[in-house]
């Protein structure tokens, strides 16, 4: 990678990817090395934090459920004014800044403001979780479609803009983002849209990390798999056929 020139003040939007340094993109971890400012969220871990250059100002703006260390208007201001001050500034995100990272939504206001930007893509744990699980997301005798989408909302909610129905119908993989809060409802969307109870189901907490937490399942079994494990967010729910490989693939049997 050549210099990053000095002349001139540059917001990165960094995708940390899903946990795992290794999968941390060269580009990345570069520009960590050279940055003046880091904005990172909370599901970055320490390994990657390490990659930033002892010199480098460090700022939280972590986000979990219930807590948010900045609003997402506090975290764009910033990156608004440390640009006007710094020159290499990086938003370092878990995961891939334009997927369900709200990366989109800060490149737009930075660009506004007249901020120079780059994305540095990054491994989305929608991916990378089902991956290090032993669970391909196509697979030619079982899918040949996938679908991301997010969970955050209540499938009931009537502020959702997911359209469950038109998901179940139309694609043989679905993977769902923040999705365990509200697990029962999507479920109960999924099945009044024609999934039967024996769909495979799979749910996958710090997917590419030493201690990775898992549940497979059915429609039927899940939630109160979920009960009896105590399993908690965050996690990634993977729906679907490809999941009856997971015993083979992952080299053993839950």
């Amino acid at each position: 990678m050549n210099k990053i020139p000095n002349t001139f003040a540059k917001v990165y939007l960094v995708g940390a990817g899903p946990g795992d340094p290794g999968l941390m993109t060269l580009k990345g971890k570069q520009i960590l090395e050279v940055a003046d400012v880091v904005i990172y969220d909370a599901l970055v871990g320490a390994e990657i934090l390490a990659m930033i250059n002892d010199q480098a100002e460090r700022i939280s703006a972590g986000k979990r459920r219930g807590h948010h260390c900045l609003s997402q208007s506090e975290i764009t201001a910033l990156l608004i004014k440390k640009a006007q001050e710094k020159k290499v500034i990086v938003r370092l995100k878990g995961g891939d800044p334009f997927v369900f990272g709200r990366g989109g939504e800060e490149m737009v206001d930075l660009i506004k403001a007249g901020i120079a930007t780059e994305v540095v893509p990054g491994i989305t744990s929608g991916i990378a979780a089902p991956a290090y699980s032993g669970i391909p997301l196509t697979h030619r005798d079982y899918s040949s479609s996938v679908t991301f989408v997010t969970g955050h909302q209540s499938a009931g909610d009537y502020r959702s803009q997911i359209n469950w129905k038109a998901i179940a119908q139309g694609s043989q993989t679905i993977v769902i983002y923040m999705g365990i809060h509200n697990l029962a409802s999507i479920l109960r969307e999924l099945t009044n849209a024609g999934l039967p109870p024996d769909t495979p189901i799979a749910l996958i907490r710090w997917a590419t990390l030493p201690h990775q937490e898992k549940l497979i399942g059915t429609f039927s079994s899940i939630l109160g798999q979920m009960q009896e494990k105590k399993f908690k967010a965050p996690a990634i729910v993977v729906i679907g056929k490809t999941i009856n490989l997971h015993s083979i693939l992952a080299g053993h049997k839950d």
